[in-house]
């Protein structure tokens, strides 16, 4: 199916490429001679290194913590769920987050390289996509990750080099990535990504709302899953959106916080401490259960703080939010399309 935006989306403004602190041990201080003595002084106080576009990992070079990430969260996990484990486990900056390309300011440079790693890693068999979305660690895969890391990142750039020979012989148009150094079709970044455009779209225009506006949107999408809300935003809030009651059966229901948090779709995660601080406001109010959504990312410390104290807290990340408002046709018109490949089965 295609799925058309019901609004006309606005020119977004341009992010700023920040640039972050190199993780070099340069970047610590480095030791200086000394020219009267001949011997080494302490170290002193570096300059900060600038991290740019090409200090990145390029997506090969991410392939490799692409699948160890996927066996990490259990063997399978979504596109969202990997990036969001590499980034932590990589112990990427929130200024290396922020860097963009030049051409195209809202599109963050380390997100589309992870992208590109999931996308390759799956066209070279060390990933399975049973759906759409959904990864799994192939017996490739596992292969890989049984050898050491050295030996696993060599083989990985092997099969890569061989994917892209390979398609760019049998494809006949072809364009630069954003990395620059590879040669494929645009097209062929993943069939999950076919189509779905209208995703990343839809996460602009949410973003573009003000807080408030996010706040009322919300509460709205959870309305329209049957939760019973009332909106108390705004100064004095204590850190909560909304609050009501979730139907648990005919007979029973739970009272719930909601908060809203609308960041930046490509920016910072959410973090344990914003969770905690909402366990703990909820917890004020009388909540038995807590609702967080977010147009951004969520950490996995996060995600573990979300379940280890009460009121536990559901996490609702910009992934997920879309896939609700697909669900329920809320600021999107879903447009049938012919199958034509269904029919081949009748030759």
């Amino acid at each position: 199916m295609h799925y058309i935006l019901v609004y006309h989306l606005a020119t977004l403004g341009s992010l700023c490429s920040t640039a972050a602190p190199g993780r070099s041990p340069q970047g610590l201080g480095w030791p200086t001679r000394d020219a009267d003595r001949g011997n080494e002084s302490r170290p002193v106080a570096a300059l900060p290194i600038m991290t740019t576009r090409d200090d990145l990992p390029s997506y090969s070079d991410l392939m490799y913590p692409t699948l160890r990430a996927v066996k990490a969260l259990g063997g399978s996990a979504r596109a969202r769920e990997i990036a969001d484990w590499v980034i932590e486990a990589e112990g990427f900056t929130e200024n290396e987050l922020e860097i963009t390309y030049g051409r195209e300011p809202d599109k963050a440079v380390l997100v589309d390289r992870l992208d590109w790693a999931r996308s390759y890693s799956k066209l070279c068999g060390a990933l399975d996509s049973p759906r759409r979305g959904l990864f799994i660690l192939s017996s490739l895969g596992q292969e890989l990750l049984d050898l050491d890391e050295e030996t696993a990142r060599d083989r990985l750039r092997d099969l890569d080099r061989q994917v892209r020979s390979t398609r760019q012989r049998t494809r006949a148009g072809t364009t630069r990535t954003q990395d620059g150094d590879v040669v494929v079709e645009t097209a062929d970044l993943e069939d999950e990504e076919q189509g779905e455009e209208w995703r990343a779209e839809l996460l602009a225009r949410l973003h573009e709302l003000s807080p408030e506006g996010f706040e009322e949107f919300v509460i709205y999408v959870l309305k329209s899953y049957g939760i019973e809300l009332e909106r108390i935003g705004g100064a004095g809030d204590e850190g909560i959106d909304g609050i009501g009651r979730a139907p648990l059966s005919p007979v029973l229901s739970s009272r719930v916080a909601v908060q809203a948090k609308r960041y930046n779709p490509d920016g910072p995660a959410i973090s344990r401490d914003v969770v905690a601080l909402f366990q703990r406001d909820a917890a004020a109010v009388g909540a038995e259960r807590a609702i967080l959504v977010t147009l951004g990312r969520v950490s996995a410390p996060a995600r573990k703080a979300a379940t280890q104290t009460t009121p536990n807290v559901e996490l609702i990340d910009g992934d997920r939010l879309v896939q609700l408002c697909r669900d329920q046709e809320i600021g999107i018109v879903i447009s049938p399309r012919v199958d034509d490949g269904w029919f081949q089965r009748f030759k």
